[in-house]
């Protein structure tokens, strides 16, 4: 792998809570979710709107973050 990012994505378990940013057309996006599956290519990320591709070519950062805070009730 030739930056961080995609040494991280080589390496991190399957099921590790991430954030992916990567390059789309006139910007940037960010993918937060559970780490499902990569190849050497794409990695796919469970997120609140569903499963995401990213596509390893277009990553800028990635990294691990702590589980979402608990939701209280009211």
């Amino acid at each position: 792998m030739d930056s961080p990012a995609l040494d991280f994505l080589s390496h991190v378990e399957l099921g590790t809570r991430v954030v992916v940013r990567s390059r789309i057309e006139g910007g940037f996006t960010d993918a937060l979710g559970v780490l499902q599956s990569r190849t050497s290519s794409t990695c796919v990320i469970d997120t609140k709107r569903g499963l995401t591709t990213v596509a390893l070519s277009d990553v800028i950062l990635a990294k691990k973050v702590p589980p979402p805070p608990e939701r209280t009730r009211h």
